[in-house]
């Protein structure tokens, strides 16, 4: 694994996802495609979490473990335990990017790491390796659901007009 071309990639998703979020007011980060799907809002919420709760903290207990226990996460609760639709879209932007860039300066005092470096998580062994590619993975998940999302707000602004000309979806 080359540490700087990983690095890169988190850097430029945090990027993608900072133009994901552009031009969307508070209101239709709360608009949810279907019931069963996830706002914008809630999405970036989620982020948010997992930058704090998750990935830097797991990556963490992997490399230091310091006899820490691995924290439990339950993102899927906490879309409605944390009331995510609720939250202030520009308060959860700012917090998510700050966050980000606490990671971001985290990750570059670790290049040197010895990324094969694991320790027993409540999902079994994990390496630091995996946790740091499987964080850029996850923002890769990410940008594709507000990919998505931002499709579903572009067909319902533009109705009565169908996009149906710019090909299938």
């Amino acid at each position: 694994m080359r540490f700087e071309i990983i690095y890169q990639e988190l850097v430029d998703s945090t990027e993608m996802i900072r133009t994901l979020l552009a031009g969307i007011s508070q209101e239709e980060t709360r608009i949810k495609p279907n019931p069963d799907s996830w706002s914008i809002l809630e999405l970036l919420c989620h982020l948010c979490d997992e930058e704090i709760e998750d990935f830097r903290e797991h990556l963490d207990f992997i490399l230091k473990p310091d006899n820490k226990d691995w924290h439990n996460i339950d993102p899927q609760s906490w879309v409605t335990t944390r009331k995510y639709n609720e939250q202030v879209f520009a308060n959860i932007q700012k917090k998510f990017f700050r966050e980000r860039r606490k990671s971001l300066d985290w990750l570059k005092s670790l290049s040197e790491e010895n990324w094969d470096t694991s320790n027993i998580s409540e999902y079994g062994p994990r390496s630091a390796g995996e946790l740091l590619v499987s964080w850029i993975a996850h923002d890769n998940l990410a940008v594709r659901q507000f990919v998505e999302l931002r499709r579903n707000r572009i067909e319902n602004i533009t109705k009565p007009y169908s996009i149906d000309y710019a090909g299938d979806w």
